[in-house]
């Protein structure tokens, strides 16, 4: 929507209205997605399912507060009557809204922003990573029913697999199941939506002959990198230079079952390099040397790092560590999640838009999202209720913040990363001699 529509609105006494936020939201993106899931109200009421959008992407960044105080922050219910919404009516609103309306909207948004930021290239290629993480849900009787609780834990848990592009942090996809379910059953899920003329970085644990074979097959130009797994058995098929092989991987009956395109052999690329003295290789469907330089590729697997340090914005900085999702319906649960990723790169195309206006070649992750995030906590409270002529001084203030968020180049790591024992209930006490 345009400014002067969202002027238009506040000069008609409208302030409740969703539109005054659609310079962040357009309404257009919310209709289109509600259209491709049938989702439309039937009769006025006082939360709209426009407005429905909203109420979510405020339970991601208020999360400390409840329902009814978010909607009142944001000033999305119509003040016609009665002023305030019932919490019991907010419940039945998340309902009817449901989940395949936000997943919808998800979609659209991702789309739409993706294109808009215009991605760097590396060799003609858009940089992703896939990973995964999970989310623990509310305790209650329908999440124990339909979600897995696991050992020693006391919250039922969700397994989500997202699909980033690396230089923006927009999630670009994502795929979510109970606990028990493998991430690579999710990451399967992400391959019809993986543009073209794109390299994914998977972790080590996402190795599948077939998996990966179904992603490089599917679409045009959709290349892999893994690391080389320990034991992993391959035949050299010729040297391509220095460090530099193509080599031949072979499937075994299982993964052809279990996989009905997959081939008896596949050839790939294995690069080895050496860091700090230690010996580290990666595969890649990516194996003509001319185009793809070994040199070029060595150094890309340390950009997978980029979508951990994505989860950790969302749990740590727009979460604020509150690790339980609020939700205590299953469907509702994930709903909520993608109101999660919605709001997440809602903050992250407002990062992309700040860049824009950087003097210098500035990407989007090296903004501060701590400090993004609370621009855009600032300006979603105040702008329904700012005057007209105020609001197009706090959109310029706001992307004039940019200079002020620019961090410090990254450090490397000063020591080995360690995996920390599990903290035990009793103390351990070396000296047991008074036990004797």
């Amino acid at each position: 929507m345009q400014l002067s529509t969202a002027l238009d609105s506040i000069n008609h006494f409208r302030p409740s209205q969703v539109e005054t936020l659609a310079d962040l939201l357009p309404l257009e993106l919310i209709e289109e997605a509600y259209e491709l899931t049938e989702t439309v109200t039937l009769r006025k009421r006082k939360l709209t399912l426009e407005s429905m959008a909203w109420l979510l992407i405020g339970m991601a960044i208020y999360n400390d507060k409840s329902m009814a105080d978010v909607v009142n922050m944001l000033d999305i219910v119509d003040r016609d009557g009665k002023p305030f919404v019932a919490p019991s009516a907010l419940t039945q609103r998340r309902k009817n809204l449901g989940e395949a309306a936000m997943k919808a909207l998800f979609d659209c948004t991702q789309k739409c922003w993706n294109k808009e930021a215009k991605h760097p290239h590396w060799n003609g290629l858009t940089l992703l990573g896939v990973d995964g993480v999970v989310w623990r849900t509310d305790d209650s009787k329908e999440n124990n029913s339909a979600y897995t609780k696991p050992t020693n834990t006391q919250y039922p848990q969700v397994r989500m697999v997202c699909q980033m592009e690396l230089s923006s942090h927009l999630i670009t996809g994502s795929a979510f199941d109970d606990y028990t379910v493998n991430e690579m059953v999710l990451a399967e899920k992400l391959i019809e939506s993986t543009p073209d003329n794109s390299l994914t970085l998977f972790d080590r644990g996402f190795y599948s002959l077939g998996l990966l074979h179904k992603w490089q097959s599917t679409g045009n130009e959709r290349h892999w990198l893994i690391p080389l797994k320990k034991n992993l058995q391959y035949d050299v098929i010729r040297s391509l230079g220095r460090n530099d092989k193509l080599a031949r991987l072979t499937s075994n009956p299982r993964a052809r079952k279990l996989w009905p395109e997959l081939p008896n052999d596949i050839e790939v690329r294995l690069i080895t390099r050496k860091i700090n003295g230690k010996s580290e290789s990666v595969l890649t469907s990516m194996i003509d040397p001319m185009r793809y330089p070994s040199a070029d590729i060595g150094d890309l697997y340390s950009h997978r790092w980029e979508i951990e340090l994505g989860y950790r914005e969302q749990k740590q900085y727009m979460l604020g560590n509150r690790l339980t999702l609020r939700s205590r319906l299953p469907e509702l649960v994930k709903q909520e999640l993608w109101g999660i990723l919605l709001t997440y790169n809602l903050i992250r195309y407002q990062m992309v838009k700040m860049c824009q206006t950087l003097k210098g070649n500035y990407l989007p992750y090296q903004l501060s999202f701590n400090g993004s995030l609370a621009h855009v906590m600032r300006l979603l409270v105040g702008l329904p209720y700012s005057s007209p002529g105020a609001i197009p001084r706090q959109l310029k203030h706001f992307y004039s913040m940019a200079d002020s968020l620019i961090l410090e180049p990254r450090r490397g790591r000063t020591f080995p990363r360690t995996v920390k024992p599990r903290p035990t209930r009793y103390p351990k006490n070396k000296d047991a001699a008074h036990l004797k």
